[in-house]
């Protein structure tokens, strides 16, 4: 484990990196390819990896979890799936945990509590989070999938797109509207699957992740029973924001370790591949790239690791979870073109790691706030 700042890795996070190697060997390799066909993750992965205890670490034991909130088990996890190119189930896990379990853990009462981590804990219930609508991007302020309250229940109407984990969820925390005002006018409501007027769209078709199922979802006057409301109503904007810094130094870990698989194949690569009678890591051109994305990434790794020292001090900021999100992502654009610059025309062949590499890495830097979003949070964290 490498160890570039002032965050420790003890015996026991070595043990668990072993655990991932091996359910990563045992449970992903076999079947990837055939997910990224399909378009969608087999549900079965994720009861595997509630078996392995790879999921909600934070969970206390009374609901079935190892009650061990160490968000370093979570950087493990996701190292370990993106630096072996398996972005659509890194994405999928890191959702389930690192993005959509904090308002599970944080913001419901013992009844909910009781109700949905158990069999988050084991895989049986797949999480999502829908803020996204058709209209609005990154702009929270202007959601209008409506909720009014009716007795017992929220009546909802709208919909909702680009919905990771959206065909597999059977638990999605929706962001809606319950009163006029942009900021304050916000709630967030568990919809289940089963709910009467909710509708789940197509599993959209994306040009990269394709085993991760991304969809456009639906309400028609779906009727959401209010013990289903997370915290308190019209507090929902502040929910989601206080979440952002993880669900971006995610993002940021995911992004380094892809950027570093990427790496290692592309080295082996140009010390195997000959042209004009020698390596084409020899040429004076692939050395000094290879050079430069070398110390990015060596950059990168730093600075995310010590980002997550700060978060496991709860002391990440929005605007350094900001700035580690713009930088990392960035880089791992960078890094995923070059390489497929040095694989020359076997980049370009789907068959190649390094080609999906380079489709899956584009949406790094538009989901989870867009790059652009990222620098104006910068800006304004600078007083501008």
């Amino acid at each position: 484990m490498k160890n570039n700042s002032n965050v420790d890795y003890d015996a026991e996070h070595e043990a668990f990196g072993e655990i991932v190697e091996v359910f990563i060997a045992r449970s992903v390799e076999p079947h990837y390819q055939r997910w990224e066909q399909q378009g969608i993750i087999d549900r079965t992965l994720f009861l595997e990896a509630g078996r392995q205890g790879l999921l909600a670490f934070g969970v206390g034991e009374e609901y079935g979890g190892a009650g061990v909130n160490d968000f370093r088990y979570n950087a493990i996890l996701n190292r370990g799936l993106s630096n072996g190119g398996y972005a659509g189930v890194a994405l999928a896990l890191s959702l389930q945990n690192d993005v959509v379990l904090p308002y599970f853990t944080d913001l419901t009462n013992d009844e909910q509590k009781e109700r949905w981590l158990p069999s988050i804990v084991a895989g049986e219930s797949v999480i999502a989070i829908a803020m996204t609508e058709p209209n609005t991007g990154s702009d929270l302020s202007g959601i209008s999938t409506s909720a009014h309250r009716d007795g017992d229940y929220f009546i909802l109407n709208g919909a909702k797109t680009f919905i990771s984990n959206g065909q597999n969820a059977d638990l999605i925390v929706v962001a809606v509207r319950t009163s006029p005002d942009p900021h304050r006018g916000l709630s967030l409501l568990v919809v289940e699957s089963a709910t009467p007027g909710f509708f789940r769209g197509r599993n959209l078709d994306k040009i990269g992740l394709h085993s991760q199922d991304t969809s456009e979802l639906s309400f028609v006057d779906a009727r959401v029973p209010a013990k289903n409301l997370l915290g308190e109503v019209n507090r929902g904007f502040y929910y989601l924001v206080r979440n952002l810094p993880q669900e971006r130094l995610s993002l940021a870990l995911g992004a380094v370790g892809a950027a570093e698989g990427v790496f290692d194949l592309t080295l082996a690569y140009t010390k195997e591949r000959f042209a004009f009678g020698q390596a084409i890591g020899s040429f004076q051109s692939s050395k000094f790239t290879l050079a430069e994305l070398a110390t990015d990434i060596d950059v990168g790794r730093t600075y995310v690791e010590d980002c997550l020292f700060s978060h496991l001090r709860g002391a990440l900021s929005p605007g350094r979870a900001a700035k580690v999100k713009l930088w990392t992502t960035e880089m791992q654009l960078r890094v995923v073109d070059r390489a497929v610059q040095l694989f020359g025309g076997y980049g370009y062949m789907r068959e190649f790691p390094v080609a999906r590499a380079y489709v899956d890495a584009r949406v790094q830097t538009i989901y989870g706030g867009t790059s652009e979003i990222m620098k104006e949070i910068i800006a304004k964290d600078l007083g501008l």
